[in-house]
């Protein structure tokens, strides 16, 4: 029950050809293809529109991204959590600054 016999797909070619006629049934086929192309072209340019957007994000931001090759590389630290993932956005780390050592006493002297 619900399988498509081989007798259902030939009424429904016998009513597509009596709905629209044997000579219009190719054109319609070729501009469905054309349209089914158009819209993969269309959502390719997209999703790299949508990567070209990300990366010059991460660039904004400061980070790097590793190339795989790279990432696989890298050293990292003793703990696996901390290793660097392929594709992931990569920042150097940094070494903390300490904030200037301010007299109390010098301070009351400049006000």
């Amino acid at each position: 029950m619900g399988a498509l016999k081989p007798w259902h797909i030939a009424v429904l070619v016998v009513v597509l050809i009596l709905l629209f006629g044997a000579k219009r049934l190719p054109d319609a086929a070729r501009s469905l293809g054309r349209s089914l192309r158009i819209i993969k072209a269309e959502t390719k340019s997209l999703h790299e529109d949508d990567r070209d957007l990300a990366e010059k994000a991460d660039a904004q931001a400061g980070y790097q991204t590793l190339p795989p090759q790279a990432a696989q590389q890298a050293p990292y630290a003793a703990h696996p959590q901390q290793a660097p993932h392929v594709g992931q956005p990569y920042q150097a780390p940094q070494q903390p600054v300490a904030p200037p050592v301010v007299d109390p006493v010098q301070r009351v002297r400049e006000n």
